[in-house]
């Protein structure tokens, strides 16, 4: 053979090789607030995109919902009540499935939805002292109802909650500068009821997170991330999906506890991959 027809045989080869490899993925960019839960959930997805071998970029800003409209975004983890909230203020929408559909629907156009997580949440939450629950006879958030008369809240500053539940109207809640403090005032007896999370790191002893259970009275907070259409790939899709399909409140409520003691957020979520690999 001669060496043109040699060489023209090489780069014939080459260029059907390079036909057949799957494309690379495109770098991504997951936008996050200063928050610490959301930074962690940001992270969680940015390490599932990277086990599919995605380049990808966590970036904090005041509003990374609004971020995903001009494109600095691609990726904006978050929870479905919360996100019904700002595109559909005042949805009656309250379980898990409900408040997921109606969430998609609001959603503003050329965004979409991963599926939602639906053993991940931290969804709002009243809690109690032990003494009260055994009082009232129940752990159930239903228990509340009977004993709305003289109730008195408490709050973490800047937290967000409902301002009824079920047909209990609450009264303005006391606020507080953080969890601790407010804990101490309720098992101190200074307010009847406190409002936290389902994914609060830090109840402590003697404190009871009521069970909000069927009916629910409180619109369900799951885990999902929003996302640009059309930007991502069939494999980024795929790890955004099974991280909702892994990710649990208990393994949340940890990698939450280890942030809070001073752990970097993106350590702890790559650590927790390893441990729950995807694709399994």
């Amino acid at each position: 053979m001669r060496p043109t027809t040699r060489r023209l045989l090489f780069v014939a080869v080459i260029m059907l090789a390079g036909c057949g490899a799957p494309p690379s993925a495109p770098a991504l960019t997951v936008g996050t607030s200063a928050d610490p839960e959301t930074t962690l959930l940001a992270d969680i997805y940015a390490a599932g995109l990277r086990y599919y071998g995605s380049t990808v970029a966590v970036t904090t800003s005041v509003d990374p919902v609004a971020a995903l409209d001009d494109a600095s975004v691609s990726v904006v983890p978050g929870f479905t009540g919360r996100l019904l909230e700002r595109f559909e203020p005042g949805s009656a929408a309250r379980s898990a499935s409900q408040v997921y559909r109606a969430m998609v629907g609001a959603l503003p156009e050329g965004v979409g939805a991963g599926d939602y997580a639906p053993a991940a949440e931290d969804k709002t939450a009243l809690a109690v002292t032990a003494t009260t629950a055994a009082a009232w006879g129940s752990r159930d958030l239903t228990a509340l109802l009977g004993h709305c008369a003289g109730l008195s809240v408490g709050t973490v500053v800047g937290r967000s909650h409902p301002p009824s539940v079920g047909g209990c109207s609450l009264p303005a809640a006391r606020e507080y500068r953080d969890a601790a403090t407010m804990f101490d005032a309720l098992r101190a007896g200074a307010i009847t009821a406190a409002w936290t999370g389902s994914a609060e790191p830090a109840v402590p002893n003697g404190v009871v997170v009521l069970v909000d259970r069927k009916p629910t009275l409180i619109p369900a907070q799951n885990v999902v991330a929003l996302y640009r259409r059309n930007e991502l790939n069939q494999m980024q899709l795929r790890a955004i999906n099974e991280i909702a399909g892994v990710l649990d409140t208990a393994a949340l409520v940890d990698m939450l506890r280890q942030v809070t003691a001073g752990a970097d957020p993106r350590s702890v979520a790559e650590a927790w991959l390893m441990a729950n690999p995807l694709g399994h």
